[in-house]
């Protein structure tokens, strides 16, 4: 349960430094929403700090990605940002303000937090545990509110340049803690909106709605394509570009908002 941070990409002089830095939680393999939003940022602009807990992805169906962490620096890298891969551990409280040690330390003050992490193991009403319904809440509710807090004690960014976003989800049946510390979350962040408005922060939720980065059987597939006008799968790709756009000047008067980016799934 400790942090290990790699180093910034060299080069971050006098012209690196100009630009602004994100934090992205929950970067733990390449083709996860994470991965592809911390490649957004930083091929428009971004010098990039993410973290990634390899003991959830090694319990999980999909297994741990051997080097991933290495394998999206070496993008970021190729897009001209400086970057901090931190492994990270959100289920332990003490992590958030390690993490923004961290970040600031390699890179500088963070300007945009994204909070793409999360503890996801279907369960319903019926079989779901206290244990498992206790962490679901400390990492995707009680983390993202940690996370704010220690974004709202540290921002010194110029008014109105702040950013705050954060991925949710409305499933809940048979996979009720995940939805419900979700609905959780919602609220944490849309707090922020008002609460941190002093700052000239923003904040938004964004629901992607199924987005297949390889958990998905052939019948859930299915499934969800025969839900969606559009007739195709959600991309991690489909929910950067919108947090491309919510971090770019042009997406500052968004503020406040649960937006949907689903492709009209229902």
């Amino acid at each position: 349960m400790t942090e290990e941070a790699e180093p910034a990409a060299p080069g971050r002089g006098a012209t690196a430094a100009a630009r602004p830095i994100a934090l992205v939680t929950g970067v733990g393999r390449t083709a996860g929403i994470g991965a592809a939003i911390a490649r957004e940022l930083a091929a428009s602009g971004w010098d990039i700090a993410f973290t990634y807990w390899t003991p959830y992805d090694e319990r999980m169906a999909w297994g741990a990605e051997p080097g991933a962490a290495d394998a999206v620096g070496t993008i970021l890298a190729g897009h001209g940002a400086a970057f901090a891969a931190i492994e990270a551990d959100l289920a332990d409280t003490q992590t958030p303000v390690r993490i923004f040690d961290e970040a600031e330390r390699l890179l500088g003050g963070v300007t945009a937090l994204v909070m793409c992490h999360c503890e996801s193991v279907d369960s319903g009403l019926l079989d779901t545990t206290v244990e498992s319904f206790d962490r679901h809440f400390a990492v995707n509710a009680r983390a993202v509110w940690l996370l704010i807090r220690e974004y709202g004690r540290r921002f010194r960014g110029v008014h109105g340049s702040g950013r705050i976003i954060a991925l949710t989800s409305d499933h809940t049946v048979g996979n009720l803690p995940y939805g419900a510390s979700k609905a959780a979350l919602d609220r944490i962040t849309l707090a922020a909106a008002h609460e941190l408005a002093h700052l000239g922060v923003s904040a938004n939720v964004v629901n992607p709605g199924p987005v297949d980065t390889g958990w998905m059987s052939d019948e859930v597939r299915a499934s969800c394509l025969a839900q969606t006008p559009l007739g195709r799968l959600g991309t991690p790709q489909d929910t950067a570009h919108l947090v491309s756009f919510l971090c770019s000047p042009q997406g500052q008067w968004v503020n406040g908002q649960l937006l949907m980016s689903n492709g009209g799934f229902a």
